[in-house]
């Protein structure tokens, strides 16, 4: 695997590939890997010639009162799992390369859904994340870029944002990657305690209830709250707990394939997760 720290050289080291019209798989990322990164490489090995993944913490997708600082940076850890999955080229640039000295005028922003979920508690977090990765795509060019789903919100803002800037590249949507009791993986979950890891997955527990609630014909409010209650109870502090269709439409009762989405605080840690539920009529 080669690893490129500027775009000058991750052009030269793409250019055979795109002479010979390989294609490239595209895995944008912020380090910290887990099981969760590795399962969307896997995935982009499966469907394309050559896979890239990025390593770059964003700075302008973290507000105020986020630590952007002490974000996790595992670079030489993350390069070895990198490896070990037969990714090709990893892309890990400076800020400094990616946003050069002058001042930025330009943002993507994506409109509506970004409003929603963690775009409450995180105003200009989306703003961040799309302008990003439209500059990871127009320097790295892939035809598929590959995202996890826990994430669905972002991975939605993508999907618009890739639509209606004609991007020409395919984008991924990757099932969540789990633990074997049921929690969503996630670079968060290291800061968890050893009591607060085994309380996490009453998250994931929480949404196959509401799941089973909602198919045998429980009110969409009743189950939402049921979602809410069950969280209290186990000590988290909630953020939101809402169900939207898969687009991030609202929806006032289950009459329709909809998205459960949880983001809650155990202690420190912020916990997000989601649930497809299919409507299946009577």
């Amino acid at each position: 695997m080669k690893t490129e720290t500027t775009i000058q050289g991750l052009n030269a080291a793409l250019a055979s590939a795109r002479l010979a019209r390989k294609t490239i798989g595209f895995v944008p990322t912020m380090g910290n890997l887990h099981e969760g990164h590795l399962s969307l490489v896997r995935e982009a090995k499966k469907l394309c010639d050559v896979v890239v993944v990025s390593i770059f913490v964003n700075p302008i997708q973290f507000g105020p009162n986020e630590d952007y600082d002490n974000y996790p940076r595992t670079l030489e850890a993350d390069s070895h799992l990198l490896a070990d999955v037969g990714c090709d080229l990893l892309f890990a640039p400076t800020v400094q390369q990616m946003y050069g000295d002058h001042v930025r005028k330009t943002s993507v922003v994506v409109s509506g859904i970004t409003d929603l979920l963690c775009g409450q508690s995180r105003p200009g977090h989306f703003d961040g994340v799309a302008t990003v990765v439209t500059k990871l795509f127009n320097i790295v060019q892939p035809n598929t870029a590959f995202f996890g789903q826990k994430d669905w919100q972002q991975l939605e803002v993508i999907r618009a944002m890739t639509r209606d800037l004609n991007l020409p590249l395919d984008i991924v949507g990757v099932p969540i990657a789990r633990a074997e009791d049921g929690l969503a993986l996630s670079s968060r979950n290291g800061y968890l305690t050893e009591q607060q890891r085994q309380q996490a997955p009453v998250i994931y527990q929480s949404l196959l209830a509401a799941k089973q609630s909602l198919q045998s014909g429980e009110d969409l409010s009743v189950v939402l709250q049921n979602i809410r209650d069950t969280l209290q109870q186990a000590g988290f502090e909630i953020d939101y707990v809402e169900a939207y269709t898969p687009h991030l439409q609202s929806v006032q009762q289950f009459n329709q394939d909809i998205m459960l989405f949880v983001a809650a605080k155990l202690g420190q840690p912020r916990l997000i997760d989601n649930l497809l539920v299919k409507y299946i009529p009577n």
